[in-house]
């Protein structure tokens, strides 16, 4: 089984990705949060960042790239193939309405002509491989049947399933029946994604869906950064994680009340494996002094389970 650390906006960025594999190995692939490339045909300042030359980390890096516009992602893709990466990966899941109002991400699954003939364009030109994460429709699961035909009409590399429409966001049950429809038919390599929080969901889904080697994890390995390292997370890692995050983030970001809000919810999310630390959770949103924030943290790593 191969693990993916999902691209995850205001986490899992360049500097969260060099950390986080310093100190909890295990992932064999990080996807990088979408990249939206425009007419203007170059990369902001932040974008520049965050794609660094591939050569530059010592672990596999994914691009991901959010447009519905074949030349604008034929003119990303060559620029990330341009600084040594060997994959770039279409997103066609974010749910968030500032995009799919703009038939963006998974808006683009509301019109599956339109999405066939992007595909026949970006495939007949692409220089290298091109990965797709998908849900597995808008409004209905019943779309994905339809829409899985014209993904199997192409070469795609892998196709990363969180099997949830877009109108559940992350909310309810994933829709594990028709991920099984997906792993049954699909003529390109699947990928599953949602909801896991634990080695044990992993091993479900592999003993559910023998034919699926590789799963992506979001929040789950965000909450539980040291899960696919044996024995678990480590509090103490997980303190040296996170201190060496915050460190970073005050030297990034020029000042404590950035940094501070960019790890907030990582604590959260780290909170919610936790049972009984809603006052923790309250004094952490609240804070904006620095030594205060140091302190809370401090509390939730006294209180997070040892390592087994």
């Amino acid at each position: 089984m191969r693990y993916y650390f999902a691209p995850m906006e205001g986490i899992t960025d360049s500097i969260y990705r060099c950390l986080h594999h310093r100190f909890f190995p295990g992932v064999d692939r990080y996807y990088m949060p979408f990249l939206s490339p425009t007419v203007h045909r170059e990369l902001t300042n932040r974008e520049a960042r965050e794609l660094p030359p591939a050569a530059s980390e010592n672990f596999s890096a994914i691009p991901q790239l959010l447009t519905k516009v074949p030349e604008d992602f034929l003119w990303a893709a060559e620029k990330c193939r341009e600084l040594g990466y060997e994959e770039v990966n279409l997103n066609l899941g974010c749910p968030s309405g500032t995009v799919t109002a703009k038939g963006k991400g998974s808006g683009m699954l509301r019109d599956p002509d339109a999405l066939d003939a992007f595909f026949d364009a970006v495939f007949s030109k692409a220089t290298l491989p091109i990965s797709v994460k998908t849900r597995l429709g808008f409004e209905d699961p019943a779309e994905f049947p339809a829409l899985l035909e014209i993904f199997n009409r192409y070469p795609i590399a892998e196709l990363t399933v969180h099997p949830r429409v877009r109108k559940q966001f992350y909310a309810g049950d994933v829709d594990l029946a028709m991920f099984r429809y997906a792993a049954q038919n699909s003529k390109n390599p699947i990928v599953y994604n949602g909801d896991i929080a634990d080695t044990a969901r992993i091993q479900e889904i592999q003993n559910l869906f023998p034919q699926v080697q590789a799963v992506m994890i979001g929040r789950g390995l965000v909450a539980d950064p040291g899960m696919l390292t044996p024995g678990g997370t480590d509090p103490q890692v997980l303190g040296a994680f996170m201190d060496a995050l915050l460190e970073a983030y005050l030297t990034a970001f020029g000042g404590s009340r950035n940094a501070m809000f960019r790890l907030k919810e990582n604590w959260n999310l780290v909170l919610s494996r936790l049972d009984g630390c809603e006052k923790l959770a309250k004094r952490l949103r609240k804070t904006t002094d620095l030594a205060e924030f140091r302190s809370i943290t401090r509390e939730i790593l006294q209180a997070y389970p040892s390592k087994s």
